[in-house]
């Protein structure tokens, strides 16, 4: 029977999520290794946009701005959502070799991936993967993104264990919102995964599941920490008040 391949675990809480784009992009740019890395909420709210998202299409930009609530655009594709200690991050980060049956395009990432997590919610809720989400029954519950580059790919999600209902109002509804949705507010179409289960046990969980597709190492955020002379550019950014402010007056 065939080795499994090496995944480099690295488990956090509350790392800024600014901090955590630019280390997934660095290691999906610039490392050899396959990484899973498990952030357990982020320090402050924050608006995280897909590479092509249009504010004036996905924000109600006066509240942002009134609020000011940081608005990051980050290195993948994918939707836009609103991050707090509520969210729990979970990323995959593979070479295509050590995952050769996934072809690199995002519909099979996804797919491959929800079998994964399919394993964490077995017994738990009504889990399915709904058009680019992760719902339990009609509700949504995660949102992914991908970013493929050759050789390697990036998979991560944004789960929403629990949300304030008042941070939902700087989100407008999408034009380009999925089918199973129906013109719903944001209320009614997500719902808490602390309805369903503890926090811990989903960690737990997600790594345990990962076991049967990988020979996990735990690592620690200082290990990969990028050496001051190590040049690399990073894509994810916040954007400034006056990118926001241009984009309200179109």
């Amino acid at each position: 029977m065939a080795a499994l391949p090496l995944m480099k675990l690295i488990r956090l809480k509350g790392v800024p999520i600014l901090q955590q784009l630019h280390l997934e992009e660095r290691l999906l740019r610039t490392s050899p290794h396959n990484w899973c890395i498990i952030n357990d909420g982020t320090n402050l709210p924050h608006i995280v946009m897909g590479i092509s998202g249009k504010p004036a299409e996905l924000l109600e930009i006066n509240s942002v701005l009134r609020d000011k609530v940081p608005v990051i655009r980050r290195f993948s594709g994918g939707g836009t959502v609103i991050v707090d200690t509520g969210t729990i991050f979970v990323t995959f980060i593979c070479n295509k070799d050590d995952v050769s049956e996934v072809q690199p395009y995002p519909r099979p990432i996804m797919s491959w991936s929800s079998l994964l997590y399919s394993r964490v919610f077995q017994g738990v809720g009504d889990f399915v993967l709904r058009e680019n989400d992760y719902a339990f029954g009609n509700r949504k519950f995660g949102g992914n993104a991908q970013s493929i580059t050759k050789n390697r790919w990036i998979h991560h999600t944004s789960f929403l264990w629990d949300y304030e209902i008042n941070n939902m109002a700087y989100l407008k509804l999408p034009k380009r919102a999925p089918e199973y949705r129906l013109a719903r507010n944001h209320l009614d179409f997500i719902c808490c995964m602390k309805e369903y289960m503890p926090r811990t046990n989903f960690i737990t969980r997600t790594v345990d599941a990962l076991q049967g597709e990988f020979s996990v190492e735990t690592t620690d955020l200082e290990a990969v920490e990028s050496p001051s002379n190590t040049k690399f550019i990073h894509s994810s950014k916040i954007l400034t008040e006056r990118e926001l402010e241009e984009a309200a007056l179109g």
